[in-house]
């Protein structure tokens, strides 16, 4: 099975879940979908109904939470630990790896000393590690690790799901084109 058809699968089966459940019985839907291994997508799980209606609620931090997890990155989680909840060690390894994907969104050189500060990497041997181990074998990245340059190049990243509002620049970029 694909990647691609794994992902439709998994999406399907969590958004189904989160419509059956209300109040804090999505948070633990949300929990269970964000700590996944191989589900790397979430816009189609915020657009549950009954996810969205977390909104102002005692359980708006699972909102957050999945919003975090289709757009943000693991710098944006430090920046806002005190008001999400603690994440499980699987949350943390997918948010790094979705951190990757970001950075590989802008740029295919990705500098050693940059993923080493935004993936709280202390060591080379560590950054390496978890780029072949997490990411290339995850098959989310596909690249080349560069020690004498110190970098990772990126020949290819599998897509984030799309911030609110990047619809708008996207459509002009390709119109430009």
């Amino acid at each position: 099975m694909d990647i691609e058809q794994k992902q439709a699968e998994l999406i399907d089966h969590f958004v189904k879940k989160a419509s059956a459940q209300v109040g804090s019985a999505i948070g633990a839907v949300i929990v269970e979908a964000t700590s996944h291994a191989s589900l790397f997508a979430f816009s189609e799980i915020l657009a549950v109904p009954t996810v969205a209606e977390l909104e102002g609620t005692e359980n708006s931090v699972y909102l957050e939470l999945l919003r975090l997890f289709a757009h943000g990155t693991w710098s944006d989680y430090k920046s806002n630990s005190g008001s999400l909840p603690q994440l499980l060690p699987d949350q943390v390894l997918k948010l790094k790896q979705l951190t990757v994907l970001t950075l590989a969104e802008t740029n295919k050189v990705l500098p050693y000393d940059q993923l080493m500060l935004e993936l709280d990497v202390t060591n080379v041997r560590e950054l390496e590690d978890f780029i072949i181990n997490e990411c290339i074998y995850a098959g989310i990245v596909r690249g080349k690790l560069d020690q004498l340059r110190r970098c990772f190049e990126v020949q290819f990243a599998a897509g984030r799901d799309l911030r609110p509002g990047q619809l708008g620049s996207m459509i002009q970029t390709l119109s430009n084109w």
